[in-house]
């Protein structure tokens, strides 16, 4: 019993639930593509939208959760539509991103990390493992909110309104 207790407490010890308020460099230097097909870095992306409020959304073409989220993504964008909305996609086709895109109707920035899902630094620091994902970035370039998996989630609401 002794030893089931230590280990218990290792493993929670161990567990970290720290929440980021900015991405690492190896993160910021992460190498996503443009719909013209232009690298960029999620450093420059974001330096974009500098002082603006960002409402990240990763997700892909191929994930029904992420199609069913977006009609809920679609009315954040009517009620915040200062909010500048950021569509990441972890599809591995360019060509099923774009078309993706087109077929669902989704407007705001797009880029695209043809890894996928599970490879690279960006990814890797946000510990993606289930998509959709929300992230919001505050005007200060800080992460508001770091983990969102429900487009609906009450959170996403709270740190889109929520002003610095």
């Amino acid at each position: 019993m002794k030893k089931i207790i230590l280990i218990f407490i290792i493993l929670a010890s161990s567990c970290t639930f720290e929440k980021p308020t900015e991405f690492s460099e190896l993160a910021l230097n992460d190498s996503a593509f443009t719909l013209s097909g232009k690298e960029v870095t999620v450093k420059e992306i974001l330096n974009n939208y500098k002082e603006k409020k960002i409402f990240i959304d990763v997700w892909a073409s191929w994930c029904a959760d992420c199609i069913k989220a977006l009609p809920s993504v679609k009315n954040l964008q009517k009620k915040y539509p200062a909010v500048v909305f950021l569509f990441l996609s972890v599809d591995k086709s360019k060509k099923s991103w774009k078309n993706g895109i087109k077929r669902f109707n989704i407007e705001g920035e797009h880029y695209n990390f043809p890894k996928g899902m599970k490879s690279g630094d960006f990814v890797d620091f946000i510990n993606l493992g289930w998509i959709p994902r929300y992230i919001v970035i505050d005007e200060l370039g800080k992460i508001s909110l770091f983990k969102a998996t429900n487009a609906a989630d009450s959170s996403i609401e709270e740190a889109l309104k929520s002003s610095i």
